[in-house]
C-alpha cells in the first residue's frame, strides 16, 4: 500500500522576520561557533538552546585527529543539557555555522539525539536551522526524522 508523509516547516527569507526570542537564540548559536575546534573541516558549528526557565545554553562542534571521534555542536549541547539541566526542558534549539552561506541542518546522529531528548523531557523541541540571512524552523525533531528508531 502506497503512503506518504507531509513535512511542515516555516521558512524565513530574512532573520529579521523571526520572533525576537528565536532571533536571539540564533545569535547565541552564531556566537557559539567561535568556540568551535574545526582544524580539519574548517566548518564551525554552534548550537544554542533556550530552556523552559528562559536560560540559554550553548555548545560548539569539536573535531579530533582520530576521526570520527569528534562531536557535533548539537549533540555536545544535548548531552551537556542532560547532565547539567535535566529538569529544565529545552523549548527551542538553534543551529548556525561559519561559513554560513547555507542553512545548517543536523546530521542523522544529531537528529536521533534530538528525538531522544524530546522523549526524555516528554515535550517537543522547536529547531531553528540558520544561514547568515535565512532560517528554516520545525516544531519537533520528529519532523526531521519521520521514521524514528525506537527500542
Amino acid at each position: 500500500m502506497k503512503q506518504s508523509t507531509t513535512i511542515n516547516y516555516e521558512h524565513y527569507d530574512s532573520l529579521q522576520d523571526l520572533p525576537a526570542q528565536d532571533y536571539t537564540l540564533i545569535q547565541a548559536a552564531r556566537v557559539a561557533t567561535k568556540s568551535s575546534h574545526a582544524p580539519y573541516s574548517h566548518f564551525r558549528v554552534g548550537a544554542a538552546a533556550r530552556l523552559r526557565s528562559g536560560e540559554i545554553i550553548s555548545a560548539a562542534n569539536c573535531e579530533s585527529e582520530v576521526f570520527p571521534s569528534g562531536m557535533c555542536a548539537e549533540r555536545s549541547l544535548i548531552y551537556f543539557h542532560a547532565s547539567n539541566h535535566p529538569g529544565d526542558a529545552i523549548e527551542a534549539l538553534a543551529i548556525a555555522s561559519s561559513p554560513s552561506e547555507r542553512e545548517c541542518y543536523p546530521c542523522g546522529a544529531c537528529r536521533q539525539a534530538l528525538l531522544d531528548a524530546e522523549a526524555r523531557q516528554k515535550s517537543p523541541i522547536r529547531i531553528l536551522m540558520a544561514s547568515d540571512s535565512t532560517a528554516t524552523v520545525v516544531e519537533s525533531a520528529e519532523v526531521l526524522l519521520p521514521f524514528t528508531f525506537k527500542l
